[in-house]
């Protein structure tokens, strides 16, 4: 996981992600992420480690208001469960969020970074 905690502080260092955070979790859950050179980031994370790597690098907790969510009805001690929660909260395996998934893999083209497609429906 070293390498997607570097590429999400990476990604918190430049604003990359700002204005798509249902994306970046859509994307940090559910693709394949490489850089340019072809070495693989991440070929996808459980929430539990998404919210422990979002802990770690200290991400913005105001973030979640672009989810809808307030921050003050979120786990205000313990940041990993804060962080959990937002994530059940993000409904990421939505049609919204595979869409916000596709314009920051465009983002990230520019940076970089190859996503991968979002992963096929289920029927």
């Amino acid at each position: 996981m070293g390498g997607v905690q570097e590429f999400l502080t990476t990604l918190k260092e430049h604003g990359h992600a700002a204005g798509h955070f249902r994306g970046l979790l859509h994307v940090l859950i559910g693709r394949r992420i490489q850089q340019a050179d072809g070495t693989v980031i991440s070929t996808g994370l459980t929430w539990r480690e998404a919210a422990a790597l979002l802990k770690k690098v200290r991400w913005d907790k105001e973030t979640v208001r672009e989810l809808g969510l307030d921050p003050a009805r979120l786990p205000p001690r313990d940041r990993e469960r804060y962080w959990y929660t937002a994530i059940a909260q993000a409904q990421v395996d939505s049609d919204q969020a595979a869409h916000d998934g596709d314009c920051l893999a465009a983002l990230l083209k520019k940076s970089g970074y190859v996503v991968g497609p979002a992963p096929a429906a289920r029927k």
